[in-house]
């Protein structure tokens, strides 16, 4: 084999890998209603399934790198996706919310070392000319996913059962492994450091504890448990602090936080993107139970958010170049967060036309949203901190959308129970969360000064 086809060999098969991840984030949404049927639960109780798969990966995407270094990226890959295919069947076999649940977090650690370890296959194997190149072509699976997979995931409900979109990873997933034991090609080990685990286990701790005391597992003195959890989270992430700072190879160096504008933008991120990750967990739930959808319906729904989406992408460095990082955040995030507001008028007498514009106002504003978020947290980082820094983030970024589907899964049920109205309970739900994103517009006023001609490259979500 050439090395041009060894390379767009690995090129595909990174692809692939990401499809399957991004596929598999968004296709369950719009098949919750059903599998709750299924599995004698609440609809509104599935918010577990979406947050052990989600929370999962972000615990795992640190320890990505140094896997990758210690057995090699051609044997991680192969494992990841093989664990994620198990996974996947163990979902489509599973009788019971719990089992499900089980089944997801076996499939997060599959899904959660797919990406990062497809990023470092190709980076170690593609010359730096060709590296964007590269990463576009990863990208567009990335995006074809989450278009993908709401109108898929409606369709095989409707059409077939639920078991369906997790049984469509199967035959992908086989597809993968020839294509790693095929055309992969073994790669040397390279000297991995020591990896931290008691760092990687604080953090953890501090991630699940607060999940956890979201979104409390008992019935029962539920509030004594929730602020026992958030304290067991802040002591965890407080005993990171001195703990890092005197170890010689912490898991993130604290460092990273002496760059202004990697503090700010991570914790706008982690504010504007819980608001946005509640939408595609709350919309299709709404429209199914409150406003009479069926599931592909709802599925075709959430296609103009993609497709904006999508579309918007080639905006976004003409905007910045144009308004700077800082103007153009500002501007973008109240247009997010007013569009979540907006969807709480989504009722039977609204207009389709009007629901449409709505969602793709909030797709294309979202889409560029992230585009900039990536972009100015990461950028003022160094060579040697870029690395901990973008894995730091990652963590966030998927710590996030399991925040925002507690947090709006948990004021559905809140608003209902006190006002007797699953429908207003949806509505107050997306208002609360559109004034979270509005929130982070105040961190990101506190942005460096960015200059106007750096623009972001298309980062992934």
């Amino acid at each position: 084999m050439t090395r041009q086809s060894s390379h767009t060999a690995l090129l595909w098969i990174v692809a692939v890998g990401f499809f399957m991840q991004a596929l598999d984030t968004t296709i369950v949404n719009t098949a919750l209603p059903s599998i709750a049927r299924d599995l004698h639960a609440a609809p509104l109780a599935m918010q577990s399934i979406v947050v052990a798969y989600t929370l999962t990966m972000a615990l795992l995407t640190p320890a990505s790198g140094w896997l990758a270094d210690r057995f090699g990226t051609r044997r991680v890959y192969f494992v990841s996706i093989s664990v994620f295919v198990v996974g996947s069947l163990a979902c489509a076999g599973a009788h019971s919310l719990n089992q499900l649940v089980f089944a997801r977090v076996l499939q997060g650690i599959g899904g959660s070392m797919l990406l990062p370890i497809g990023r470092l296959a190709v980076l170690r194997a593609v010359s730096g000319e060709a590296y964007v190149s590269a990463l576009a072509m990863i990208s567009v699976a990335g995006q074809v996913g989450p278009i993908l997979g709401p109108t898929l995931g409606g369709w095989f409900v409707q059409s077939f059962t639920w078991h369906w979109i997790f049984l469509i990873n199967v035959p992908i997933g086989a597809a993968g492994l020839y294509a790693v034991q095929r055309f992969l090609p073994h790669d040397t080990l390279h000297d991995a450091p020591p990896f931290d685990f008691i760092g990687c286990g604080l953090l953890s701790l501090c991630m699940v504890a607060f999940s956890l005391a979201l979104d409390p597992p008992v019935q029962t003195h539920r509030g004594a448990l929730s602020a026992a959890l958030f304290t067991l989270a802040a002591i965890s992430a407080f005993a990171y602090i001195p703990y890092a700072r005197h170890r010689r190879n912490p898991l993130f160096k604290l460092a990273l936080f002496r760059e202004p504008n990697f503090s700010v933008g991570l914790i706008g991120n982690l504010l504007c993107r819980i608001g946005s990750s509640a939408v595609p967990f709350l919309l299709p739930l709404m429209m199914q139970l409150e406003l009479g959808y069926s599931p592909l319906h709802s599925g075709l729904m959430m296609l103009p958010i993609a497709i904006a989406g999508t579309v918007s992408k080639r905006w976004i460095a003409r905007l910045v170049k144009r308004y700077g990082y800082d103007t153009f955040l500002l501007v973008n995030t109240a247009l997010v967060g007013a569009s979540i507001v907006a969807f709480a008028a989504f009722s039977p007498s609204l207009p389709l036309f009007a629901e449409i514009v709505i969602l793709a106002i909030f797709g294309a504003c979202n889409s560029m949203q992230f585009a900039a978020m990536n972009s100015v947290t990461l950028k003022g980082l160094s060579k040697q901190d870029a690395g901990s820094g973008n894995s730091l983030f990652s963590m966030v970024q998927m710590l996030a959308i399991g925040l925002g589907v507690s947090i709006g899964g948990s004021l559905v049920q809140v608003f209902e129970g006190h006002f007797g109205s699953a429908s207003l309970g949806f509505k107050l739900s997306f208002a609360c969360m559109g004034v979270v994103t509005l929130l982070s517009g105040a961190v990101f006023r506190r942005l460096d000064s960015a200059p106007r001609t750096s623009a972001p490259t298309p980062a992934a979500r």
